[in-house]
């Protein structure tokens, strides 16, 4: 198809889902992710664009490039982040949908997200322009300034690293909808007997204040001890008035939206496997957020 030469965001819009979709699981930050999309539609814009034979290819390539160089300054940020650092939460992950026919496509959850975070930014970079993507490996060595083979290398150690972190089986819609709404009347009242039915017995707490709003600095091992924690939040304060729950799919999971008295917003999305949650993750920091503000007013003018 002949490129608009006139006109770069003729050929550049068309691009832009797969631009986010590819950023957002490189950085984890959707503002962040929104800002190196637009930094590589100015280096498109600025490209002599006669030149260019594939337009995704090419703007592929600007943007890893664009996301490898900030995330060597993002690990520096994270090692000093206050707390446990999580994604950014999304609501709307279907426009983040890899279109790809990959099984890790319409995967955005949390489990998954932390998993790439763990992995070096080459490595993450080869296993999600392989595996999620489905670019072939020479145009994955293209992409990220490697070779073939060691792209294959990076691909495959990220790959395994990632396959024990995914569950073999993900809850139905409908099943972690029920789930969610049992434990969000039982955190609010702090119902011990269904928070110790709902949590599997190894389950894990995490969340994410980023030093500006209270909550816990490391994660939370154990059914017993996440139970008195939600007992203790709910003892503390009256969850049960002035609190604007909805139930939500955080990250493609299930969860709720929350928006306290003071007008701030928090996520929780639930990772449940065999009928039980064993992952909570509760993002808090403001600056992760903004982007909620109108999800949570939306949903008070509803109510």
């Amino acid at each position: 198809m002949a490129i608009d030469e006139s006109n770069p965001e003729a050929d550049f819009e068309p691009q832009r889902r797969h631009l986010m979709a590819v950023a957002y699981r490189l950085v984890g930050s959707l503002a962040e992710a929104e800002d190196l999309v637009q930094e590589a539609y100015l280096r498109w814009h600025d490209t002599d664009r006669s030149t260019i034979l594939n337009v995704r290819a090419f703007l592929s390539k600007v943007l890893v490039r664009l996301c490898l160089d900030h995330l060597k300054k993002a690990r520096v940020r994270r090692e000093q982040y206050v707390g446990e650092w999580l994604p950014e939460p999304v609501l709307d992950d279907e426009a983040l949908t890899a279109e790809a026919a990959s099984e890790l496509a319409d995967d955005l959850s949390v489990g998954l997200m932390l998993a790439l975070e763990r992995l070096s930014p080459l490595e993450r970079a080869a296993f999600l322009l392989h595996d999620v993507f489905d670019l072939d490996f020479a145009e994955v060595a293209q992409t990220v300034g490697r070779t073939e083979a060691a792209c294959r290398q990076l691909a495959a150690r990220a790959r395994a690293h990632v396959q024990d972190s995914r569950p073999r089986f993900r809850v139905s819609r409908e099943n972690g909808a029920r789930i969610a709404e049992a434990f969000l009347v039982a955190t609010r009242t702090g119902d011990v007997q269904t928070l110790t039915r709902l949590l599997a017995e190894d389950a894990v707490l995490h969340s994410d204040g980023g030093g500006q709003r209270p909550a816990a600095l490391r994660p939370i091992p154990g059914r017993d001890k996440i139970t008195r924690f939600l007992k203790g939040l709910a003892s503390k304060a009256d969850l049960t008035r002035d609190y604007l729950y909805t139930l939500a799919r955080i990250n493609g999971q299930a969860g709720y939206l929350v928006t306290e008295p003071d007008g701030s917003v928090m996520t929780v999305a639930l990772d449940i496997r065999d009928g039980q949650i064993v992952s909570i993750y509760i993002v808090r920091n403001p600056e992760k957020l903004r982007h909620l503000h109108a999800s949570s007013e939306d949903a008070e003018d509803q109510a």
